[in-house]
């Protein structure tokens, strides 16, 4: 390898020589001849350069066959709790249990006065039931029903709706009573006290003139007898037009316009209840 580039130096040097004109020694001593060198050792490897430019995307490739199914991962957070559902059908009755053991004895007493208080108890239980029941059926709105009084005969049922004379005595009538009628000095009394404790000053009662003026009947058409509690100067028709009767809070009675508006109290017979 040497050797050829020593013949390749000569080479070259002549063909210099023979195509100038001849130079004197000085001009060959300033001639320059760049002749190769011998190839060095490998030198030292250099610092990484810096990264290239992306280059373009290339195509998709084909797609691959499908891997093996991997492990199966942890179990992931609790998700958030679901609306109620609707109510299912109720299941059926389950078998009857075992009896219990039995209890211990009592302790012995003296229960005749204890049964005695229970059965007064009983009676009036049954009373108030009766009661209610009878003032649920006789009108259509207890809430306006301002109690019940009663005597040995009559039961009163003080209505708190304002309506005509003869409105409130079809009120009575279609539930098997009519309007309180005072006979006498005792149903007078009750009703007067009725009256007062339910906060009134008047009330419609079954007393009127509307078939002869003046003469006053019963609301079941039956005659005054010689009771009566008519206030000082009453009854005076005033303005021709009072056929019809009132009771105030103290006893009283007033003869009032048929056609005002005013609470009533019906009376019914306890057999026919």
């Amino acid at each position: 390898m040497k050797r050829d580039l020593a013949l390749i130096g000569l080479a070259f040097l002549s063909l210099l020589t023979s195509g100038y004109p001849q130079q004197t020694v000085d001009d060959a001593c300033s001639v320059q001849i760049l002749v190769p060198g011998l190839k060095g050792d490998a030198g030292e490897k250099g610092d990484k350069g810096a990264p290239g430019r992306p280059g373009r995307v290339g195509p998709t490739g084909d797609k691959g066959d499908m891997g093996d199914k991997g492990q199966k991962g942890n179990v992931g957070r609790h998700g958030k709790i679901g609306p109620i559902g609707s109510k299912g059908e109720k299941g059926d009755s389950g078998d009857i249990g075992p009896p219990g053991p039995s209890g211990e004895p009592g302790i012995p007493c003296e229960c005749s006065q204890l049964r005695k208080a229970i059965g007064e108890m009983d009676n009036q239980v049954t009373q108030l039931t009766t009661e209610l029941k009878f003032i649920k059926n006789a009108l259509p709105s207890p809430a306006a029903v301002a109690g019940v009084r009663e005597t040995e005969n009559k039961i009163y049922l003080l209505v708190k709706e304002e309506k005509r004379y003869v409105d409130a005595q079809l009120a009575c009538q279609g539930r098997g009573g009519t309007l309180a009628m005072p006979k006498d000095e005792a149903a007078n009394s009750v009703m007067a006290a009725y009256i007062a404790q339910a906060g009134l000053a008047r009330i419609f009662i079954g007393i009127n003139d509307l078939e002869r003026e003046g003469i006053f009947v019963y609301g079941d058409r039956s005659p005054m007898q010689t009771f009566n509690r008519w206030r000082s100067g009453e009854p005076n028709n005033a303005y021709d037009e009072e056929d019809c009767v009132e009771m105030v809070a103290s006893g009283g009675w007033n003869d009032v316009a048929c056609h005002i508006t005013m609470h009533f109290m019906c009376e019914f017979d306890k057999e026919n209840v």
